[in-house]
């Protein structure tokens, strides 16, 4: 029987197991949306193309399975781009859908057409221009293959408008058997790093550090982490994307390291004989000035991306594998260790932390997003699935939000995306839906993509929102009290009535200004059972601490200052 190109697209989608995509319909995507009436599809009508991307970034990154996003071509296509960067940056598996102008008319300049697979080259593990009827069901098969093999990412699909109404016969056995990915040989990358070097320098380190990230959830390698940690009895640093790949209740997990990480973490870096890098990338915002980082470590690092290896730092041994199956691999070799001089250094280092004892914070009248966030973390018992945005709130969460399970944090790290977290918790929330879903985002970067909300209103998703509402876009203006002499040049905010706009969309919502009214707040978002908003009205001009400021050595951060003690005269 003769299928049409539309209706392959989507009997190959559902055979690859979708049952949810996010979309926005337009001319040249028209003919697939009407075929999709006829498949057992939920469609998830966005309000703007970024969200639709976002939300299957946020599906793909609390499941773990691929993430579909659709759009038409033109301004459809180019509105998911910002979407697309982030998920190649962050590793996220995710399918894009684009409708293109009829085959005779690519090149001419048409309406609404626009060259998005040359735009989205460089974003893209890799991108298609199907234009028969023909080649639409293979294109789909080995577009998820690409998204989900190795290191995962983001791939294009783009379909004219005849080849989805062209029609033709599909032959399903032949075309469905998983496409044969080959690595390309490249002997002038490295990865070739065998298992026995990595176990003999770890056998001769004396102050070890395990430096866990986003590739320890990506490999499905949480056990074998911690198994590794405790028999070599290593601590564990995560990196923002490896919270909750080992859980921070863990007594080896010391937390994050980097820019805004824990002061120990960092000077313990430093100390380190030796680093095991496993499954990340040594970006910038961790390593800090790369001449004088961990000066005195020998280092391996594993990865499953070569190109990521003695990229960025160079290392003694370079292994290019899944981490997972490498781990497996150590296991056996790996004798009992006995650190505690080492553990014992980096505890006493704990008491000159730089981020604040929450529990010494006083309750002077002022709200703190500190106080939010780790009430936010006692109320749910740290078990809730939370999408941060970008900025002071993300650090924040990172610091005082313990995650014990993997995928919880969900949050844009590499491109640093604002208005990523309220159309992400959209899809995380569909691909869990009994999970308690919280959106924790700052006044400035809910602002990009507040109109989602009518996407959880339609959908009436359960999804609860948090806004830390400082009035500032929060993190700029630390950068321009810090650097710029308080010049606060374009970061002061005037906000809209938050709890009315929410309430516009049939959300119910409430206005925080003091700590004691947390408790009550985030207690009734919860028992609504339906979507909610709280405006955290906090302290405008706090800061993050520490902060090692952009390319200076990573022991140099700056400290909160000493609170000034006033004391009466003689």
């Amino acid at each position: 029987m003769k299928l049409t190109g539309a209706q392959i697209l989507w009997e190959a989608l559902v055979r690859e197991g979708i049952t949810d995509v996010f979309g926005y319909p337009g001319g040249a995507i028209l003919p697939a949306y009407d075929a999709m009436l006829a498949y057992p599809i939920r469609h998830v009508l966005v309000r703007h193309e970024q969200g639709a991307t976002h939300m299957a970034d946020g599906y793909a990154r609390a499941s773990g399975k691929v993430g579909v996003a659709i759009a038409t071509s033109g301004p459809g296509a180019t509105n998911m781009v910002t979407g697309i960067a982030t998920a190649m940056m962050d590793s996220s598996p995710i399918v894009c859908i684009t409708g293109q102008v009829g085959s005779k008319l690519i090149g001419s300049d048409a309406f609404q057409e626009c060259d998005i697979t040359g735009i989205t080259l460089p974003i893209t593990k890799h991108n298609y221009l199907v234009t028969r009827a023909e080649d639409v069901a293979a294109s789909v098969f080995e577009a998820f293959a690409v998204a989900r093999s190795g290191r995962p990412g983001p791939v294009l699909i783009d379909i004219t408008k005849d080849a989805q109404q062209g029609s033709c016969e599909v032959d399903w056995k032949a075309i469905a058997i998983e496409p044969e990915l080959l690595e390309a040989d490249d002997d002038a990358l490295p990865g070739d790093g065998t298992a026995r070097q990595a176990i003999d320098l770890i056998s001769a380190a004396e102050r070890p550090l395990i430096l866990a990230g986003h590739g320890v959830m990506l490999s499905g390698a949480e056990r074998e982490i911690i198994a590794l940690a405790e028999r070599a009895h290593i601590p564990i640093a995560v990196t923002l994307l490896g919270i909750g790949g080992v859980a921070a209740s863990h007594p080896l997990n010391l937390g994050m390291m980097g820019m805004h990480g824990e002061a120990w973490v960092n000077t313990a870096i430093q100390e380190a004989d030796l680093l095991i890098a496993l499954g990340m990338r040594f970006d910038d915002r961790v390593t800090g000035n790369l001449k004088t980082y961990a000066p005195n470590a020998k280092k391996i690092h594993v990865d499953i991306d070569r190109a990521e290896l003695n990229k960025n730092v160079r290392v003694d041994v370079a292994i290019a594998k899944d981490l997972r199956m490498a781990l497996q691999e150590w296991l056996p070799l790996v004798a009992k260790g006995d650190r505690a001089a080492w553990i014992a250094r980096i505890d006493a280092l704990k008491g000159d932390s730089a981020v604040r004892d929450i529990q010494n914070l006083p309750d002077d009248g002022h709200l703190y997003a500190a106080h939010v966030i780790n009430d936010l973390w006692r109320l749910t018992g740290g078990e809730a699935v939370v999408v941060s945005d970008v900025g002071q709130h993300q650090m924040w969460e990172a610091q005082y939000y313990k995650h014990n399970r993997s995928r919880t944090l969900i949050t844009s790290g590499g491109l640093g995306t604002m208005g990523f977290a309220l159309p992400a918790a959209i899809g995380a929330k569909i691909a869990c839906p009994d999970a308690e879903v919280w959106v924790v985002v700052g006044d400035g970067g809910f602002q990009m993509t507040a109109a989602e909300m009518a996407t959880i209103a339609q959908e009436n998703l359960d999804v609860n929102i948090a806004i830390i509402n400082n009035g500032y876009l929060g993190m700029v203006r630390q950068w321009q009290e810090f650097f710029y002499g308080k010049r606060y040049a374009a970061t002061p905010l005037v906000n809209p009535n938050f709890q009315k706009l929410a309430e516009a969309f049939g959300i119910a919502a409430t206005t925080v200004t003091r700590r004691g009214e947390v408790k009550d707040a985030v207690e009734a978002a919860r028992r609504t059972k339906r979507a909610a908003l709280i405006d955290f009205q906090v302290e405008q001009e706090d800061s993050v601490y520490p902060m090692v400021p952009a390319g200076a050595d990573l022991h140099k951060m700056i400290r909160r200052p000493s609170p000034i003690v006033e004391t009466a005269a003689d």
